[in-house]
């Protein structure tokens, strides 16, 4: 069984958990006949008894997920060390074989050719090596559409102080759950070292729908409060507005706040509704937030320095090509069927 069936939906599946399906099959059953209905409902049986197996089948996939997830950890802290510029790595640490080492020697050497003319121009000054890998987590906000979507220019200054992004799992006996911790340093903007976002899971069969289950899926989510320096808060604006007075005709200004575009709302996400009614908007945006979330976890931490360099962002579309490629020609299949079907309704008498 592939563990990672249903995972890369996680984010997307609908709030309320139900899935779309037809409704032609009940017309189906109804017309075997009774013995073989009676045999159908045994099978069914058998589904909901797979359907219970498989989820305690993911139950172990978190349980190792979590346990690697520990062994992974040193590594990510050695990548913040080094991002931070607490660390530098050695010489062996830096030795890294790659494909386009034809090029980057090319590019060298006009590089260094480009250095020699500035140095006949003007007087050469030392230039200060930057500490660690200087806008890093923010260079991958703006290179990832999902993010950049999010974010304002004013969240910018607010993200270089961004020094690490963790995934933690939820602790064996607790409902299973995965939370992003995003550490910043100290700042100007707000107290917090640490922002957190819970995501909540769930993987066991619907009652009501055991047929649907096809994993672990997020259910619900959990920001935190951010504790931001007064007039800092970039999740809200101020406005002036004039009003009148009816009687006396005389005009004054208020002043108010509103709500601001931000990537800090990422923090204070809509609530899933317990009943599962939402309307069509909020339903939106909470499936977007999953994705997101998800997209953190399986993709953003895990691979950090290739989206900064842009090669994992080249394989996301190599697959998404993939996939409308494979979409069109199915498309054509159909439009060919139908062509043949036209074919089939000639008459040579005619």
């Amino acid at each position: 069984m592939d563990a990672n069936k249903g995972k890369g939906d996680q984010g997307m599946q609908n709030p309320s958990g139900q899935m779309d399906r037809p409704v032609s099959f009940h017309f189906l059953e109804s017309m075997l006949p009774k013995a073989v209905k009676r045999r159908v409902h045994a099978l069914k049986r058998l589904q909901v008894q797979c359907a219970n197996i498989e989820a305690k089948f993911y139950e172990e996939v978190h349980d190792l997920e979590r346990k690697y997830s520990a062994l992974y950890q040193p590594l990510f802290d050695k990548r913040r060390d080094i991002v931070t510029g607490t660390v530098e790595p050695t010489d062996e640490e830096c030795e890294w074989h790659s494909d386009r080492e034809e090029e980057e020697e090319l590019a060298e050497e006009v590089k260094e050719k480009a250095a020699i003319e500035d140095a006949k121009k003007e007087e050469a000054t030392p230039e200060e090596d930057p500490k660690g890998i200087p806008e890093f987590w923010l260079t991958i906000f703006k290179s990832v559409d999902m993010l950049s979507d999010m974010l304002q220019e004013h969240d910018e200054p607010i993200l270089k102080h961004l020094k690490d992004i963790q995934v933690k799992f939820s602790e064996p006996g607790q409902p299973m759950s995965f939370t992003l911790e995003f550490h910043f340093e100290p700042n100007g903007y707000f107290n917090n070292a640490v922002l957190t976002k819970v995501y909540k899971m769930k993987s066991e069969p619907d009652a009501s729908d055991p047929f649907s289950f096809e994993g672990p899926e997020i259910i619900d989510c959990e920001g935190c409060q951010i504790d931001w320096h007064k007039g800092k808060d970039v999740t809200v604006k101020t406005i002036k507005k004039k009003q009148k007075h009816k009687g006396r005709g005389t005009v004054r200004t208020v002043t108010k706040q509103v709500p601001n575009d931000s990537f800090f709302n990422f923090f204070n996400p809509v609530k899933a509704s317990p009943d599962g009614e939402m309307d069509e908007d909020s339903e939106f945006t909470l499936a977007t937030d999953f994705e997101i979330g998800h997209f953190f976890r399986e993709r953003i931490v895990p691979r950090a320095v290739l989206y900064f360099t842009g090669e994992a962002l080249e394989d996301d579309e190599s697959f998404e090509e993939e996939e409308l490629e494979e979409g069109d020609e199915e498309e054509q299949d159909e439009e060919g069927d139908e062509d043949e079907d036209d074919d089939g309704d000639f008459d040579p008498k005619a």
